[in-house]
């Protein structure tokens, strides 16, 4: 199972990359700098939820071995 971190941050991600487009296309810098940070948001996100899901294998792991 995924964690709900890794979908959020990853729809930020392109969220962002798709604003970042925008703001270029039409010429407005702070939408552009707006798009970049949410997609080093949904990154961050992205990883703290492959975090989570590293935890959880473990976790189980260590379960699966009692």
């Amino acid at each position: 199972m995924v964690d709900d971190d890794r979908v959020e941050g990853a729809a930020k991600n392109i969220g962002g990359k798709i604003k970042e487009g925008v703001g270029k296309a039409v010429g407005d810098e702070k939408l552009r700098r707006e798009g970049q940070l949410d997609q080093v948001k949904g990154r961050a996100e992205n990883a703290i939820g492959g975090i989570k899901d590293e935890a959880r294998e473990q976790r189980d792991e260590i379960e699966r071995k009692r």
